[in-house]
């Protein structure tokens, strides 16, 4: 048996199945209530309508429960250092909920608890400083632990364990104490590779007119260069995990040159292009190396081998090309990362203005 009945101004269809009422809103108009009243009536006879299913409710978990169950997955899925940072910081996270000892289970974590760890964060809480006792993390540490916990704990709503992201609607903190980017301008470019031994030559080549992070460089194959069609492949491996999703990157004349050099010449056979002695991965410490030659070449701030990544998309913006194509080559998930570059563009930004006809 099925009617309708109104409530205010709104109609509702109500029936029973398996003995339980059912109630429906289907709007303010009666015309309509009525045709949805003789729409059930017939499936009811034709028994053509079920119990509706019931939304399954999150399974509560505990706090370090799933942080630990999140580890087990970020080995499997994600390369060692990625799995390492975040292990610091669900630490960073888990040592600031020692402060709510009520805060236990996932769904106790509230959007105002995260302002507040990142009040915590950059008051100096979790930092160590020998003589002030703390050090605050500079702003882009903090935005970057926030967004690694949104990511986290979407894992946790995939796993259904909360129906919400207690992350949501929290703002990234205005970046002002950022340095910039170092690169390397044309000149530097030179003097640094003219000064490498021939096995450091065809790596820091490489860095500079690709791109690659590290870990990208290191775990390269010759399966994923393509001679060709001029490209290399960022892809995932068995044993490694790419930072971001796979990504084409053309390759360079100089760069087809060199790594057409080192394949002839690859007295181990080996499968990676930047190998050891014994064929496997490449063992040397590049960021030692690198640091050795920037200091004969006179300037030794140049210490980070993501100098090199920054001098690709540095001369990419300032050659004139567009910030999603960097971020594109550069494999950003986001494309604020690549808005650090932005500044390097002014004549190409005025010269995208200056096109505009409007009348």
């Amino acid at each position: 048996m099925a009617s309708i009945f109104q409530r205010g101004k709104v109609w509702y269809l109500s029936y029973y199945v398996g003995g339980k009422r059912i109630k429906k809103s289907v709007g303010k108009s009666k015309k309509i209530a009525q045709l949805a009243l003789a729409d059930i009536e017939i499936k009811l006879v034709k028994n053509q309508i079920g119990l509706p299913v019931e939304k399954e409710k999150p399974r509560d978990k505990y706090i370090d429960e799933f942080f630990n169950e999140y580890l087990t997955y970020s080995k499997t899925n994600h390369s060692k250092n990625t799995t390492k940072r975040y292990r610091a910081i669900i630490d960073n996270f888990s040592s600031f909920l020692k402060l709510y000892p009520g805060i236990k289970r996932l769904t106790h974590l509230k959007p105002n608890l995260f302002e507040q760890y990142k009040a915590h964060r950059r008051n100096g809480g979790n930092g160590e400083d020998e003589e002030n006792g703390t050090r605050s993390a500079k702003t882009n540490t903090v935005n970057m632990e926030i967004q690694t916990l949104r990511t986290i704990f979407k894992l946790a709503i995939q796993w259904g364990y909360i129906e919400k992201n207690p992350t949501e609607g929290i703002k990234y903190l205005k970046v002002t104490d950022a340095k910039p980017a170092r690169f390397l301008n044309k000149k530097e470019i030179k003097t640094l590779l003219d000064n490498c031994d021939k096995k450091l030559y065809p790596v820091f080549l490489t860095f500079i007119y690709t791109g690659l992070r590290k870990g990208e460089l290191l775990n390269l194959t010759w399966k994923d260069v393509d001679f060709k069609r001029k490209m290399v492949k960022v892809r995932a491996k068995e044993d490694w995990q790419p930072k971001t999703s796979e990504r084409d990157i053309p390759l360079h004349k100089e760069v087809l040159k060199v790594l057409k050099k080192l394949k002839d010449k690859n007295p181990f056979k080996s499968k990676y292009v930047f190998c050891s002695p014994d064929g496997d991965k490449c063992k040397i410490k590049l960021r030692r190396r690198l640091m050795e030659v920037t200091k004969i070449c006179g300037f030794p701030d140049v210490t980070k081998i993501h100098s090199l990544r920054h001098t690709f998309a540095s001369h990419l913006v300032m050659s004139g090309v567009d910030l999603p194509t960097v971020a594109k080559l550069m494999g950003h998930a986001d494309i604020a990362t690549t808005m650090i570059y932005a500044h390097l563009a002014p004549d190409h930004l005025s010269g995208a203005v200056d096109k505009l006809k409007l009348s």
